[in-house]
């Protein structure tokens, strides 16, 4: 069995619209392996989230300024959904940078549901497969990537891990294999 021992995984959100179970479904996955969880968003502070993209839910505190976070204090990062948090999130230029520089540092990343749009605004999708929520499927494939129906997809193509599912109901094998991909490195 795979462990998380030792290992810090980055959670990038925006600030609002982070769709909450796949920010803490995913976040207890991690420390019940024993990994230590951050939450990084544009500006540390408060994060606003949502059950389906017009409930509010809880807020969240993000620990650290994605202008303050070093990719080299980590060893994954997680992408969570929520059309909002996603459409954000690909909008700003150090968050697009910062997800690049972990593709580019060969760290495994993992999406779920919207998440994968800043995979696409990073241009990091070509030679890749991936699921997602339904909706992005052009927007994949006109980035370069390959979509699949699946619950999880797992690709190591191109040097490193991508790990991506397709909705909330997919999160029990989103987090299995997280802690699989990540717990192996």
């Amino acid at each position: 069995m795979s462990t998380l021992n030792g290992k810090t995984i980055a959670f990038l959100t925006s600030q609002t619209g982070v769709e909450k179970a796949e920010l803490t479904d995913p976040w207890a996955a991690v420390e019940d392996a024993g990994g230590t969880p951050e939450h990084l968003a544009p500006e540390k502070g408060e994060v606003q989230s949502m059950v389906g993209d017009v409930d509010k839910d809880e807020t969240f505190e993000a620990t650290v300024a994605v202008g303050d976070a070093d990719v080299s204090r980590y060893d994954a990062l997680v992408l969570p959904g929520g059309t909002v948090n996603a459409d954000t999130l690909r909008g700003d230029e150090q968050a697009v940078a910062l997800v690049k520089a972990f593709v580019d540092a060969g760290k495994p990343v993992a999406a779920i549901c919207h998440g994968p749009w800043a995979l696409v605004e990073a241009g990091v999708l070509p030679g890749k497969t991936l699921t997602s929520y339904p909706s992005l499927k052009t927007d994949i494939r006109n980035a370069g990537g390959t979509w699949q129906d699946h619950e999880v997809f797992h690709c190591p193509a191109n040097g490193w891990d991508l790990i991506t599912s397709r909705t909330p109901h997919d999160l029990p094998a989103f987090n299995a294999k997280i802690i699989e991909v990540v717990g192996g490195k």
